[in-house]
């Protein structure tokens, strides 16, 4: 991923020296901490307002911001972005965080932009060889950089031609995605739960009290019905007495004829 110009406008800004407010070597030059502000209107400084310089040279560690917007804050080294340090691509929102060779991204670093970012080794501002893109929504792609078919100019056989190497992604694995599930607080059971609702329709005045009814009416009826049929059965046996008592006075008659 290209840094947008900003190596052409750093030159623009080296033959005048600007503003400059900080430490100085005996020769005048710039040299310690300080910070400065170049005629196309970038600026240098540190994270408590002054950068590092050695002889004229930023050196050291410092945060330089471009007339686009760009920042880029880390170590240098000769003048060039050089060591450990984070570029700030204001146009996109994404970040380079890893490290630099002589102005260039080089090295192990992490390309990091909205929603996704790449793991990898970068070379000459391009990604190169095994990476993997770390998505925001829970999954990963695992895979490698390769140099892609050679492009050539239009341009006789017999004179050089131009070559250009352009990386290209080659996926390899895709870890599965991994949903995420809130987990909410556990709710307290509420008066109105089913299984009181049953409880409630068994007491009150639902169907099932209505079932219930007529089962104790039945009862109430049966004990009821007990009652007449013990007066019939005392009835009975006085009739049977009576029948016994005249058996015997019959016998008693034809016993006397």
């Amino acid at each position: 991923m290209s840094d947008l110009g900003s190596e052409e406008l750093e030159e623009e800004g080296e033959n005048d020296l600007g503003e400059y407010e900080g430490e100085r070597n005996e020769a005048g030059e710039r040299h310690g901490h300080g910070k400065a502000r170049l005629p196309n209107g970038d600026m240098y400084e540190g994270k408590y307002e002054h950068g590092e310089w050695a002889d004229d040279l930023r050196h050291g560690h410092g945060v330089y911001y471009y007339i686009n917007n760009d920042t880029y804050t880390g170590e240098w080294f000769a003048h060039q972005r050089h060591g450990q340090g984070t570029y700030f691509y204001a146009e996109t929102g994404s970040k380079y965080v890893g490290t630099w060779v002589n102005g260039q991204q080089e090295g192990a670093a992490e390309l990091i932009h909205l929603n996704h970012r790449y793991q990898g080794k970068f070379l000459n501002k391009n990604p190169v060889g095994p990476g993997k893109y770390v998505f925001d929504i829970g999954c990963e792609q695992h895979g490698e950089y390769r140099l892609t078919d050679v492009e050539r100019g239009d341009e006789e056989e017999e004179e050089e031609t131009l070559v250009t190497v352009v990386p290209k992604w080659k996926a390899t694995k895709i870890t599965e995605l991994a949903l995420w599930t809130p987990t909410l607080p556990q709710e307290q059971p509420t008066a109105e739960g089913p299984g009181q609702e049953e409880a409630s329709g068994a007491e009150g005045g639902g169907e099932p009290a209505e079932e219930v009814q007529p089962l104790t009416d039945v009862s109430e009826g049966e004990l009821d019905s007990l009652q007449p049929g013990e007066e019939e059965g005392d009835a009975s046996r006085e009739d049977r007495e009576e029948f016994r008592h005249d058996n015997s006075d019959q016998e008693n008659v034809n016993f006397e004829e």
